[in-house]
This record gives structure tokens, C-alpha cells and sequence, in this order.
């Protein structure tokens, strides 16, 4: 466990950090974050996630009293004095303490840290999906609202499935925690364009180059599903994540296809070499 969380500069104890209850994160469930891993001690993409961070700050009309170098420095100083290697970093900000539970306030900013696992090897055995209506509210945005994802997790486990995989008119979208991609008979690797949170192991997918492989933004219809060879998640904790079964469908031969395998291993020298 971390020792320390920060609570707007101030470095506490983890065991007992703590906001008030008229915080709107606790009163409306308004705020954002951003999640990033540390491997031996060094953060992974945190020029993207900082981006992804102020954007949805912004996007949010929450205001951040700190510039990208200050916050930087909070965060170093954070995993200095915890002293976990391999870890995950959340940065929360909220809503405020609002003073009728509704109208904005200035926020507060969290910063936790906890232990996290560092897989380095591809699950080939990948996870089952279902598929279930459901579009998001300001999807560009990093926002703490997981209503809908939480609400389903009975239904998901009663289908004996992992995840679940969101659809709006016909349209697939993201699953709650991670962006989605297909493989296509001919090779075309594609994840949906619009209305979607761009994860930031997306952009790195979608910046990779392999001879005879097409990656790229296009919307993908739930027919779609049903030609694809191959399918794979992708997200900050699980990197390239294969999809092997949807609403009961086997995907491909039920693992990881080789499109998939190729693009993870390709993905592994990005992320273990930052």
C-alpha cells in the first residue's frame, strides 16, 4: 500500500486523506481524472495523459490552479516518497465544496497511488464481451461517471462474461474502461472514430506500423462484429487485451490471432522502453 495520497499539495497519510461530503464528486458525482502506470519508478505516457487531463479539466469548467511543470513535480514527489515502482496514479478532480450541492466550486485535486501488477506477456486466452446500448454522456471526457458500467455488473456476470461492449443505434463504441478494435478478414485493423474516450494505448495502437497491416479510425457496426476475424481492448493497465468472445460469438479460432499477438509484442517496446 502507498503511504502517502496528496489532497491539493498537501501530502497525508493514504490510510486517512479525505474530502468533505459537500464535495459535488460526492454530492452530483461531478469531476474527472486521468489514470497512468509507473514502471520501475518512471511514469509511461504522462505527456498524453497530462494532455488528456487539462483537456477534460477544461472541457469540464473545472479549473487547475497548477501548470503542467508543477503537477509534474507533485507527481514525482509522490512516487519518491511512496517508493512503488510498478504502480497506477490517479488524478481526480472535482466538482468543489459546493455551497447549494449543485453549483460549481473550486475543485479539489487527489492524487493517489497504489501498487499495480506490470504484465509484460499477452493473455492469449482474452475475455468475453456482451454488447449493450448505451452512449455516454460528454464521451471525450474523462469524467468519474461509471453509472451505467457499474449498474450492469450483475448482468455481465450472470452471462459469464468479463466485460461490457457499448453500442449506440447500431454503432459500436468503447467498453467502460477500455477502447475497442477489430480485425477485418483483409487485414484492417480498426477502432471507432466518434463519441468515444481516446484512450492513450489507443494512440500508440493507432501510430503502429507493421508490413501488410492497415490500423486506422472508422466506425464499426455491431455486422461488423459478426465478419471480424479478430478482436482486442486496449487500455492503460491491460495494454493489447484480445476479445475472443461477443454475445456468445467466438471470435476467430477462440485466442489471440496473429494480428493481435504482432501488434501487442510491437506495443510492448513503446511501453516498456518509457
Amino acid at each position: 500500500m502507498s503511504k502517502y495520497t496528496i489532497v491539493n499539495e498537501e501530502f497525508l497519510p493514504a490510510a486517512t486523506a479525505s474530502v468533505l461530503i459537500t464535495d459535488l464528486a460526492v454530492q452530483r458525482g461531478y469531476g474527472i481524472f486521468d489514470f497512468f502506470k509507473t514502471i520501475d519508478g518512471e511514469p509511461v505516457f504522462v505527456e498524453d495523459h497530462l494532455d488528456r487531463f487539462y483537456n477534460s479539466a477544461a472541457a469540464m469548467r473545472l479549473p487547475v490552479d497548477k501548470s503542467r511543470e508543477e503537477l509534474k513535480s507533485l507527481l514525482f514527489t509522490l512516487i519518491k516518497k511512496n517508493g512503488l515502482l510498478d504502480s497506477g496514479i490517479k488524478i481526480t478532480l472535482t466538482g468543489g465544496y459546493s455551497t447549494d450541492g449543485y453549483t460549481l466550486a473550486k475543485p479539489n485535486m487527489i492524487i493517489t497511488q497504489q501498487p499495480l501488477t506490470i504484465n509484460k506477456e499477452l493473455n492469449t486466452r482474452g475475455i468475453k464481451l456482451i454488447t449493450h446500448p448505451h452512449q455516454r454522456q460528454l464521451a471525450e471526457v474523462k469524467t468519474l461517471d461509471y453509472l451505467m458500467a457499474i449498474w450492469l455488473q450483475p448482468l455481465i456476470k450472470q452471462k459469464g462474461a468479463d466485460d461490457v461492449l457499448y453500442h449506440n443505434h447500431g454503432m459500436v463504441k468503447e467498453c467502460p474502461r477500455a477502447n475497442f478494435f477489430i480485425v477485418t478478414q483483409d487485414n484492417q485493423v480498426i477502432t471507432s472514430a466518434d463519441k468515444i474516450l481516446k484512450g492513450i494505448v489507443r494512440k500508440q495502437v493507432l501510430n503502429l506500423y507493421i508490413d501488410g497491416i492497415t490500423i486506422r479510425e472508422k466506425e464499426i457496426s455491431l455486422e461488423d462484429l459478426k465478419q471480424c476475424k479478430e478482436a482486442f481492448i486496449t487500455s492503460s493497465t491491460k495494454n493489447i487485451l484480445p476479445v475472443t468472445e461477443i454475445d456468445g460469438q467466438i471470435i476467430g479460432n477462440g485466442h489471440a490471432g496473429d494480428v493481435t499477438i504482432a501488434l501487442a509484442e510491437k506495443l510492448k517496446e513503446f511501453v516498456f522502453s518509457k
